[in-house]
């Protein structure tokens, strides 16, 4: 009969997901701009920032974009760009008490600030460290 109890499922982080289109920002250096948008908005959430790197794709052996990540104490923010499509893809994971929807819906103000035309097309919460 032991496995006919109901246990009550208990987390320990959220994944947000989200998935944009029409991102072309009118900034010289993509990259960068969103690492720096990703980092503030890590820090003004009161996330430790442990390491932080972006690496841009000429299109000579991988699809032309960017990835952008922040390693924070309680897991990471990153930045996936195809830049000829104009597809971005953002998500954060975080653990213990922080919320990453906070730190999405920040970073997700300063994009639209300088992408008129941004624009989500998922956007998805999974709770993570599930025991």
């Amino acid at each position: 009969m032991k496995d006919l109890i109901d246990y009550q499922k208990k987390t320990y982080g959220k994944h947000v997901y989200l998935d944009y289109v029409n991102f072309y920002p009118n900034e010289n250096d993509v990259s960068s701009w969103v690492l720096d948008i990703i980092r503030e908005c890590v820090k003004k959430s009161g996330v430790k920032e442990v390491h932080s790197h972006s690496e841009v794709f000429d299109g000579s052996e991988s699809p032309p974009g960017f990835a952008s990540i922040v390693l924070i104490d309680e897991s990471h923010v990153t930045a996936h760009c195809y830049s000829d499509k104009g597809w971005l893809a953002l998500d954060a994971f975080t653990c213990g008490n922080h919320d990453p929807n906070i730190i999405v819906d920040m970073i997700h103000s300063k994009l639209i600030e300088r992408c008129d035309e941004l624009k989500i097309m998922n956007r998805q919460t999974v709770e993570r460290f599930v025991h």
